[in-house]
């Protein structure tokens, strides 16, 4: 079971989610700058949806919705279960998600400055590794589930 967040990294995501609408997109172009540094990474993304900057876009629209919804995170589920899919199409395995964490969190300094504190980083990390965690078991039974229908 995933553990859940803590009541203070709660409050500090939803209350960046303003932030959020304003500075997404550039925290997840800048995201994406970070992680496509690894080129094993890189060729897994679709790079016309790059440079057309709707991924950027998607992501940043992901996790305003992320932020906004925190404490009520059933209003995730569709949205949740598209990504799962898609990242089983896509080939994410468990060992990806600490180069986006890697990627993410750094990003939102970059782009933020001193308006990211320590403690709105750390309540972004505890919030990424909770919704990781919900994705990895997700995924991992798609994937089970797509072993056994091609059995």
């Amino acid at each position: 079971m995933t553990k859940p967040l803590s009541p203070e990294s709660i409050a500090i995501v939803k209350a960046t989610a303003p932030v959020l609408v304003q500075h997404g997109v550039a925290i997840t172009t800048r995201m994406y700058e970070r992680l496509f540094v690894d080129a094993s990474i890189k060729h897994m993304f679709d790079q016309a949806a790059q440079a057309s900057g709707e991924q950027p876009r998607r992501l940043a629209a992901a996790i305003v919705a992320f932020a906004q919804n925190v404490d009520n995170l059933p209003a995730l589920a569709g949205a949740v279960e598209r990504m799962a899919e898609r990242h089983v199409e896509t080939a994410v395995k468990p060992e990806h998600y600490p180069k986006v964490a890697e990627a993410l969190l750094p990003a939102i300094r970059d782009v933020l400055g001193e308006a990211a504190t320590d403690e709105v980083l750390n309540a972004w990390g505890e919030a990424y590794w909770f919704l990781a965690d919900v994705l990895i078991r997700r995924e991992a039974q798609l994937y089970t589930d797509a072993e056994v229908t091609a059995a």
